[in-house]
């Protein structure tokens, strides 16, 4: 690839397609002086199985190649023709803004030189990724070459989709959690007003008393002024923006189950509203006493939500681009 500055799915992409092309347009009996042999008779799964097996694990469980082991799999004879395509790979991969050192670390290791003797000679360690660069700068005149573009880029995507599934179902960290619980806070509150509104809660202040309710039943007696005080929070900052996740869930059931309850029971009066929302938090109350939780108003004030969010989007902006 001569443009170093694509985007790394498009190196992918075009080493996928170019490969594929170039081993569906070539004679399998082409080129067998170049690679010593051709790619018929199972010749493909024999690579398939050099490729994997020149593949070595650390202690760690880390799996890595070595690029004296890879020089031999792609196909070349001189150790210095092989660094010249091991610098191309480099300067692509700190082109798209992957940490060299990550991919490529030298090292040295050692080899017999006769009579029981050794002595150490230079090497790279490579992930996987830094394989796949290299076989991307390789002479393509050479099968091995070839054959590695299409499978490098297989493999690195097979291994994006498992990462991606993995990320997909990983614990959520607590200032994600927080995140999510309170936009969906936002979401039901819209709701439950809704519901409330249906019960003949119409005014702003009377929402506003209907909340309090709620409050109190969850709250063993508190309202908002209470619960501010119970958690050292001043007049100004919104408990709810100051929950931790367990205390957002507890809020949010409790606003689910009222909206539910009203509707269903078809609750109407804002007397009776009231006291539908008491009775809930009540109850959700009581279920966190029964399972042994801590009551809310003695769980400790979080971070303003706020500067969680802001956290959170700074860390996004600055995280390096993963390799497609």
């Amino acid at each position: 690839m001569n443009d170093k500055r694509l985007p790394t799915g498009k190196l992918a992409g075009m080493a996928f397609g170019e490969a594929l092309e170039r081993l569906a347009n070539t004679d399998p009996k082409e080129g067998a002086a170049a690679t010593n042999e051709s790619m018929k008779d199972g010749a493909i799964e024999r690579l398939i199985a050099k490729f994997e097996g020149a593949a070595e694990v650390d202690d760690e469980g880390t799996e890595f190649w070595t690029a004296r082991a890879m020089q031999d799999v792609l196909g070349y004879s001189k150790w210095d023709s092989f660094l010249e395509v091991v610098e191309k790979a480099k300067i692509a991969c700190k082109s798209i803004g992957q940490a060299v050192a990550n991919h490529f670390a030298d090292v040295r290791k050692m080899v017999p030189i006769g009579s029981g003797a050794a002595r150490k000679i230079p090497d790279i360690r490579l992930t996987r990724y830094a394989c796949y660069l290299i076989a991307q700068n390789g002479d393509a005149r050479k099968k091995p070459i070839a054959f590695a573009q299409t499978y490098f880029a297989i493999q690195t995507r097979r291994q994006e989709i498992q990462d991606d599934d993995v990320a997909q179902y990983s614990p959520l960290s607590e200032d994600r959690k927080r995140l999510l619980l309170r936009d969906e806070i936002k979401e039901h509150n819209k709701h439950l007003a809704s519901a409330a509104k249906g019960a003949g809660v119409i005014r702003p202040l009377d929402f506003a008393i209907f909340q309090t309710f709620g409050y109190k039943g969850l709250y063993g007696g508190l309202d908002r002024v209470g619960i501010q005080r119970s958690k050292g929070l001043k007049s100004k900052q919104a408990i709810l923006d100051h929950m931790g996740s367990t205390e957002l869930a507890a809020n949010l059931f409790r606003a689910t189950q009222t909206e539910e309850k009203l509707r269903r029971d078809n609750v109407q009066g804002k007397g009776p509203a009231n006291a539908t929302h008491y009775e809930v938090g009540g109850k959700v109350r009581q279920t966190i006493k029964d399972i042994g939780g801590t009551m809310p108003e003695h769980l400790p004030p979080a971070e303003d939500i706020v500067k969680v969010g802001r956290r959170l989007q700074k860390m996004i902006g600055d995280a390096p681009k993963k390799p497609k």
